[in-house]
């Protein structure tokens, strides 16, 4: 199964527990693009990134969501992994008795490297170690629960180790910079960098702009009461930034 080169969101409405927050959402994302979303609080940007990914609180009442031109409304979450999404989590769970080691050896047999066939152990202890130096993470770490008593630094990393192992196509990073100090912030963003290139599209959803000084959007857009209200550069970024929402809120 090849890997999706291009998302497409057409007029989504989203509802979850009676109340509508996604009101007709267009977006299209194509591998090597990097967008990001940034709207104030209850805008609907983690409504987002969960419906996206299939999360059964979240029901699609209006609109599509197409993989290369496919919809893959009716897919199950892993169905949609495999076809290359990956989301990290705003608030990433604790699985106890599950160590990382493991959990990344099985969600790694779901993929195939360049030759078709499955990874073997020696290709992925070596690509583990790159990444955990990369994101400079101990390799103690593997033999931990899998974010089982991590602090929120370490919560952030394991989801950008995930995002680097598994080399999804189009990535969704769910405000993955909260709680991180800055030189956590700059680790995460290198590791989600070294990830950058033709082959890799992603939506990095904030609230502040200064993620977005170490990952450098191509787009920008800003998402009012469940809608893209407005669209550009980084410059957008800075933009907010400086005058915060109001200027567009009470438009």
């Amino acid at each position: 199964m090849s890997l999706a080169k291009k998302l497409e969101i057409k007029n989504l409405h989203v509802k979850t527990e009676e109340k509508e927050i996604l009101k007709g959402l267009d977006l299209t994302i194509n591998v090597g693009e990097i967008h990001a979303i940034m709207g104030p609080n209850g805008s609907g940007k983690s409504t987002l990134a969960n419906t996206l990914l299939g999360h059964p609180n979240y029901e699609v009442t209006e609109g599509d969501i197409l993989l290369d031109g496919e919809s893959i409304l009716e897919m199950e979450p892993d169905e949609r992994a495999k076809r290359g999404l990956f989301l990290a989590f705003q608030y990433p769970a604790e699985i106890p008795g599950v160590s990382v080691m493991n959990f990344l050896r099985l969600a790694t047999k779901a993929r195939v490297n360049g030759n078709g066939q499955e990874m073997s152990i020696s290709e992925f202890r070596k690509l583990l170690k790159e990444k955990l130096e990369l994101l400079q993470m101990d390799e103690s770490f593997l033999n931990r629960y899998l974010n089982d008593g991590f602090s929120g630094g370490e919560k952030k990393r394991m989801e950008i180790l995930q995002l680097a192992v598994l080399k999804p196509s189009i990535a969704i990073l769910d405000e993955t910079d909260s709680g991180l100090d800055i030189d956590a912030l700059k680790t995460v963003a290198a590791g989600f960098n070294s990830l950058v290139g033709p082959d890799f599209g992603a939506l990095v959803i904030t609230h502040y702009q200064r993620i977005l000084n170490y990952i450098k959007p191509n787009f920008v857009h800003i998402l009012v009461d469940g809608k893209i209200a407005k669209s550009g550069g980084p410059e957008l970024a800075l933009h907010l930034e400086e005058h915060g929402y109001a200027w567009i809120t009470e438009k």
